[in-house]
Order: structure tokens, then C-alpha cells, then sequence
């Protein structure tokens, strides 16, 4: 597999995904406070909302790779 073709299939996958689950995710530890040896962290639960446009246009232009690297080879 050349890696036009690699890329184009990780951009429909990455495309599909957006589209299914809109975003992602994460935790952060974050330090509230620091006493001496004593220490508070708080986790705080960060949302990555991704845009339907750039789901569409991964899954696009993924498609757009993959048919021109056929047409190529």
C-alpha cells in the first residue's frame, strides 16, 4: 500500500469517526493548590466538539486521494 492510498483511508476513517461521535474527550490534571509537601490537583474533563464540515470534507477528500491514486497507478 503506497501512502497516498494510507493517508486517503486515514482520512475517510478519521472522517467516519467525526461523523459518528461529533468529538472527543480528555482529562487534564490541573494543580489548584501548593502548600509545601502538600498538594491539590483537580481533574477537569475537557469536550473537543468537531465540526460536521470537517468530517464531510475528510471523508471528501480522502475519497478524492483514493480515487486519484488509482487512477494513477
Amino acid at each position: 500500500m503506497n501512502p497516498t492510498r494510507l493517508v486517503a483511508v486515514l482520512l475517510i476513517v478519521a472522517g467516519a469517526l467525526a461523523l459518528a461521535y461529533g468529538g472527543f474527550s480528555y482529562t487534564k490534571d490541573t494543580t489548584a493548590v501548593k502548600l509545601g509537601p502538600l498538594e491539590l490537583t483537580v481533574k477537569e474533563k475537557e469536550t473537543v466538539n468537531v465540526p460536521l464540515w470537517a468530517g464531510i470534507g475528510a471523508i471528501v477528500i480522502g475519497g478524492a486521494l483514493l480515487l486519484a491514486g488509482s487512477k494513477r497507478g
